[in-house]
């Protein structure tokens, strides 16, 4: 909107921009909220990533490992490493599991459960899948549809595990899961949202941090005006256009005169998973050579491991020292949210030194970020609350949303960032439905962004895109 001369005025409620793909800095060390690869397929997109930060977006090769009842395992799967790790008389259970179930397949297919055990066997799904899908989303995988593990690992099975394996080599037709190379900014995400901060102050716009909108006032079907909070002080700015990324849940709730009951009870039924990195610096120059670890353990409560230092060199200021980001998904409010900082560095130095990754190493400091709903999350009834909030958000002539809360979609940075451009057109008069990006019924025009012809690109983005479970109706 600032290169087309709008000068927006951008409300951030946060103390830095970024949301969830900010770059926290603490002494010096440098940690994401959870790691955010840049990988597209939209040019478009790719084209503005490499604008704003040029030779500062890395290349980066990905080695990614799961850990299991002490071992560490090749991820994506790897059978040959598997078995090794395994060893000979497990390796030989879970072969016969997986005969087993060609012999005797779950049918129907409901759930995450059956649909990995009738691809991989039963007791594989045990290692390998059942205790981080749970860790990750607090449901019992037996409860989760089947739709989503359709998804979440399309195309891939045991027998093709091995195919990969053996031509080995990746390319435009690899399967999501196995894709083993991304871009990166050399001081993480967050250097790519300060350079969009920048460029929107240098063109003529207004970024306030710190700006708590408490209100979106309106009058037959146009945003008047918004009400925040900045400095202790309530302000009001006269607005032509909005656009919205905070969670859908909260613009609904944000409305004066406020929004019909149906509405409101629809906004209130939404729900989220919410996230917590415990970063702790290691006295150590090297650990492990991973970018991140899942951890498959049941025997700790942390879910997933980042080694910062993996992704750049320069997210760590002393090279004789490493910054792990313990990963931990849970609900706000609950027994993990609400452990105090301390005890939460406490937490993760013994579960990290638990499960072997410190070698003799020692934690030497650490701190806290907490995320409110880091991950929207699609129950039963989801869909219906949406649409009825959509169908009514759709009668203000000068709203857009935009984003994975804006919209309650669980997607990536390339998804949000084409929902909103998409947003900015339609705010100019254009009239392109941003809500079906991602969606099976996929575009079919040309022109959707200014000089470019997207049908293929945004066709792609399905593929690339993160899934959310589905409870079992």
């Amino acid at each position: 909107m600032a290169r087309r001369r709008r000068a927006p005025l951008v409300l951030e409620k946060d103390s830095q921009v970024g949301g969830i793909a900010r770059t926290v800095e603490y002494k010096g060390f440098r940690f994401d909220i959870g790691g955010h690869r840049f990988f597209t397929k939209v040019g478009a997109v790719q084209k503005l990533w490499r604008d704003m930060l040029g030779s500062d977006m890395l290349r980066r090769p990905r080695l990614s490992r799961i850990f299991y009842n002490g071992r560490f395992f090749d991820y994506p799967l790897k059978p040959l490493s598997a078995f090794k790790g395994l060893g000979l008389v497990n390796s030989v259970r879970i072969l016969l599991s997986y005969l087993w179930i060609h012999v005797r397949p779950i049918r129907p297919e409901v759930s995450v459960e059956d649909w990995v055990s009738n691809r991989f066997g039963r007791r594989l799904y045990n290692i390998f899948f059942k205790t981080y899908t749970e860790k990750v989303w607090g449901i019992p995988c037996n409860r989760i549809g089947a739709q989503w593990a359709a998804q979440r690992i399309k195309g891939l099975s045991l027998v093709t595990a091995v195919w990969n394996m053996i031509r080995g080599g990746s390319g435009d037709g690899e399967i999501k899961t196995l894709i083993e190379e991304f871009e990166y900014p050399r001081l993480g995400p967050g250097m790519m949202w300060d350079a969009f901060h920048r460029a929107v102050v240098e063109h003529g716009g207004h970024l306030h941090l710190n700006a708590d909108v408490v209100c979106l006032r309106h009058h037959e079907g146009v945003i008047d005006s918004v009400d925040y909070r900045l400095d202790g002080q309530t302000v009001s700015v006269p607005v032509a256009t909005v656009l919205s990324t905070m969670p859908l849940r909260e613009l609904v709730q944000k409305l004066d005169p406020p929004a019909p009951e149906r509405v409101k009870a629809a906004a209130a039924r939404l729900a989220y998973r919410d996230f917590i990195t415990v970063a702790l610096i290691v006295d150590a120059p090297d650990l492990f050579p991973d970018n991140w670890i899942y951890v498959h353990d049941s025997s700790v409560k942390l879910g997933r491991i980042q080694n910062f230092k993996n992704w750049s060199p320069e997210m760590v200021p002393d090279p004789r020292q490493t910054c792990l980001g313990l990963e931990y998904f849970c609900f706000e409010g609950d027994g993990l949210w609400t452990m105090r900082d301390e005890e939460l560095v406490r937490l993760g130095t013994r579960e990290v030194q638990q499960i072997g990754l410190l070698r003799g190493a020692r934690v030497i400091d650490g701190t806290v970020v907490r995320m409110p709903k880091a991950y929207p999350i699609y129950d039963e009834g989801y869909e219906t609350a949406v649409d009825e909030i959509r169908q009514y958000l759709d009668g203000f002539s000068n709203l857009q949303v935009a984003g994975r809360n804006g919209m309650h979609k669980y997607n990536n940075q390339d998804h949000s960032m084409v929902t909103a451009m998409l947003a900015v057109g339609n705010l100019e008069g254009r009239h392109r439905d941003s809500w079906a990006v991602n969606q099976d019924d996929d575009y079919h025009e040309e022109g959707m962004l200014e000089g470019d012809n997207l049908i293929e690109e945004l066709e792609s983005l399905e593929p690339t895109q993160p899934r959310v479970p589905q409870l079992i109706r």
